[in-house]
This record gives structure tokens, sequence and C-alpha cells, in this order.
């Protein structure tokens, strides 16, 4: 795998129509900076709006993978997305003149092939990897969906896929070097399909520009050529049609003895491009499509944050989340009102988990009481709130330069005092978050015994 960020060299052009919509589009790949990431623009709209390729833009999963952000919406990303993953580009514009992408042969090849012919650079900026340290998954019970992530020093994949069909039966591939074996073995897999879906999706005005020259269609039905004379006359389709001695239609010859894993492998290669960054894990798939692979990266990405946000102000190891160094460089609080010393976890944009020691040594001890020592409840909330705003302000862009102001606090409700010698545990989630104003809730535990909770808003301001 690379080291340094890549892009392309010059300009290039794909033409042809789009598989679900039908329409003529004109891609053009163009060279981007360091750090751009996957930009989409939509060239044919006022202003050339545009959207970035990561899990927080995907707004439809139906039969393909959509984008959108404004006025600009994609259809049918994955292909792109799978030419790019595999030669390993992590910057470039993406510009259309329509909303989908051509289909071409229902492969990734005529991506793959146009970005080889104008040339891949390696740029100065190193690139950025989601290191899996720990084993994750994703599963769908009723489905007999299943998805898990083991750590690996490479980006690798094994697909499995069980259709009970004779034409494809169970199949199995392994994407084990992305250098040696994309290119010839993987992105010339085609997109497949049965010939009960083939009317359904056309009523859902989907396969538009969908034909037998870009898609394997396999034969599922036992009513032989009637249906699919009857398919062919609903579709439109000029050329013939017949019942193939392999369970495929015309008896198209597959490029691979189980090409259909291998796009399935493809489509997951470009929606785990969806994380933003590139990964280095074992991904084990089974039975998967784009609904799973989308839910896999948007648990990815949130790993990706919670690692960038500690990476972010880490100064040296630590067992917690952030220690009490990392703290110092997101709040403004300092003695004594600083009242977080530590953050076992951050989920971004949704929770937190904080603790406070409590010691004799508290300053309000003096006054509250001396000889009954309790920690005041509008501290156990300000501790509270001191957490949330950690959560808060790494929700934003550049946190060091913002501070939260608290708006209001309802439904505080105190349940058991708190001591010297107790351990606080804050655990805050986020209800609601928009432009600069959230609201949270928020349950204060010693051990595991509930001593305070409240409800939170806040807004970020700068400092």
């Amino acid at each position: 795998m690379y080291e340094k960020q890549r892009t392309v060299k010059r300009d290039i052009v794909v033409s042809g129509v789009g598989l679900h919509t039908g329409v003529p589009c004109n891609l053009v790949f163009k060279p981007a900076p360091p750090d751009t990431g996957i930009r989409f623009v939509r060239a044919d709209l006022p202003g050339r709006p545009w959207v970035i390729a990561d899990i927080d833009h995907v707004v439809d999963i139906a039969r393909g993978t959509t984008l959108q952000h404004g006025e600009a919406k994609v259809y049918t990303v994955e292909h792109v997305l799978a030419a790019l993953a595999g030669l390993q580009i992590d910057n470039i514009v993406v510009e259309l003149d329509n909303h989908e992408p051509p289909v071409g042969d229902g492969s990734a090849k005529p991506y793959v092939d146009k970005l080889l012919e104008a040339g891949i650079e390696n740029q100065e900026a190193d690139k950025v990897y989601l290191e899996i340290d720990s084993p994750m998954a994703y599963s769908e019970k009723d489905r007999g969906v299943d998805l898990v992530v083991a750590p690996s020093d490479d980006m690798r994949i094994t697909f499995m896929i069980d259709y009970k069909n004779p034409a494809l039966g169970t199949q199995y591939t392994t994407l084990v070097d992305l250098d040696k074996e994309f290119v010839e073995e993987f992105a010339p897999a085609r997109t497949f399909c049965f010939l009960s879906e083939v009317e359904m999706l056309r009523k859902n005005g989907l396969i538009k520009g969908g034909g037998l020259d870009n898609a394997i269609v396999i034969y599922d039905s036992d009513q032989g050529q009637v249906e699919v004379d009857r398919i062919r006359k609903a579709l439109n389709l000029k050329d013939k049609a017949f019942v193939g001695k392999t369970g495929i239609i015309n008896d198209v010859p597959l490029r691979f003895y189980n090409e259909p894993v291998r796009h399935k492998t493809l489509d997951l290669l470009g929606d785990l491009l969806l994380i933003g960054v590139p990964f280095k894990g074992h991904v084990l798939a089974a039975r998967s499509g784009h609904k799973a692979n989308v839910e896999l990266a948007r648990r990815m990405r949130e790993l990706y944050k919670k690692k960038k946000i500690a990476g972010r102000y880490a100064k040296r190891k630590s067992e917690a989340f952030l220690n009490i160094d990392s703290i110092l460089q997101i709040m403004p609080h300092r003695y004594p009102f600083l009242l977080i010393d530590r953050v076992l976890d951050l989920d971004p944009d949704k929770s937190v988990v904080a603790i406070k020691n409590v010691s004799i040594n508290e300053p309000f001890f003096q006054g509250h009481f001396p000889d009954h020592p309790i920690m005041p409840g509008v501290l156990i909330l300000e501790a509270m709130a001191q957490a949330g705003g950690i959560l808060l302000l790494n929700a934003i862009e550049n946190p060091e330069t913002k501070v939260v102001y608290f708006m209001t606090i309802d439904n505080a409700k105190f349940r058991k005092p708190v001591v010297p010698g107790d351990q606080l545990r804050f655990e805050l989630n986020m209800r609601a978050f928009r432009r600069n104003t959230c609201k949270m809730s928020g349950v204060a535990f010693v051990e595991d015994e509930v001593v305070a909770s409240a409800d939170f808003m806040a807004m970020v301001m700068d400092r």
C-alpha cells in the first residue's frame, strides 16, 4: 500500500449513459491537490455545486449508492469509487454534466482504463489510514448478512455468496493485494441481476440504461422462454434473448468463473471508500450488499473520527481516551474550576463518558460542609456540563477557537450525596445538534448507582 497521497496527472473523459436513469453523461476525472478527497462536481448546474464522497453524504442505497449535498446529487457512484479505491487514488475531482456516471460494460474497468491512461502520480502529502486495532462487525440476521473487519497490516477482502441458483451456487473470493490483483482480477467483474428482478426494477423507474451488454442476467424462473420473451418485450430489447444452457440469459460468457462474487467485492471496495480515508484491515463478508456495506462504512468512519480526535490531543500513552493533558487543550477552564479528570470514551456527535475523582482536597469542601463534606449539586451539574462541552466542541471544526455557553438546564435531579473518595462517571448523549446549538441529556454515576441527572441546552461561540 502506498504511503503518499495520489491523484491523476491530467484530465480524461469517460462518456456513456447511466445504468438506472439512462441519461447521457460525460464524466471528467481531474487532478486535485492533497487532502481534497474525492469530490463529485455537477458542472451542468448553476454554480457548479459539489459533493464529497463520504458516508455523511449518502442519501439512498436502492440498487446503488447515491450522494447528495445541497443541489449536487449523483446516482450510482459505486463503480467510480471502486476504480478509485482499487487504484488507491486519494484526491480527484469527478466532474459530470448529468446526474449519473456512465455504466460502461457494468464493471469498473472502463474507469480504470481511463485513469491509467491519464496516469497516476504520488503527491507530497502522506496518506492517513484507518488502522483496525480490534475486530468490529455488522450483521443482518434476518437476511443472513455478516460483515467482520479484523486487524491486518494491509487492506484485504474475503467475500462469500451462496444464492440458491444453479448458475451461481456458492462462490468465494479473496482480494489480498490491490497492487497486483485489482486491475486484472477484479476491475473487469460486471454487475449481475436475476431475471425475476428485471421487470420489478423497470417498474420502479430503474435500469433505464440497462441491457444485456452491461449486466449479467441470471435465469431464475420455471417459465422457460415464455418469461424471457415477456421481459424482453417489457424492456424493449432489440437484440435476441434466450434461456442459456449455463443459466445465464444468452449464455453470455463469464470473465471469471466466480465473476458475480468478484463484482460484489468490487461494490464493497467502492462503498468502503466512503469512510473518507483508506483503511488497513481484513474485511470478511457474507451475502452483503450496498445497504450493509454502507452501514459498515458508517461505523468505520465513526471509529476513524474517534481515533482522529484522540490523536489530535495525545501527548503521551494513556488508557484514557483523553487524559488531563488533552482535556487542558480542549477546555478553557483551569483550577479551581476544571472538574473533569479524564474522558473514557467519545463517540463523535453522539456521546461522551468522562470521570471526576472527588478528593477531600477539593476547595469547596472547606465550606460545604466542614464537618459533613458533600459535593454541591450545582458543581455536579457543572462537571456534567463540562463533559458535554468536550462532546460539543469535538463536533465542530477548530474547537480550540471556541467556547461552550450553556443556555438552559432542565429536569435536574439529585438522588444521592457525593462525598470525598467517590469517583463520578458522567454519561451524556447528544439529542439534537443544529448549527451551533445542541441539546444533551446526562446522567452521573458513582459506581453503578445514579446520583444525578439533567438535560442541557448549549451554544458554541467564538472565544
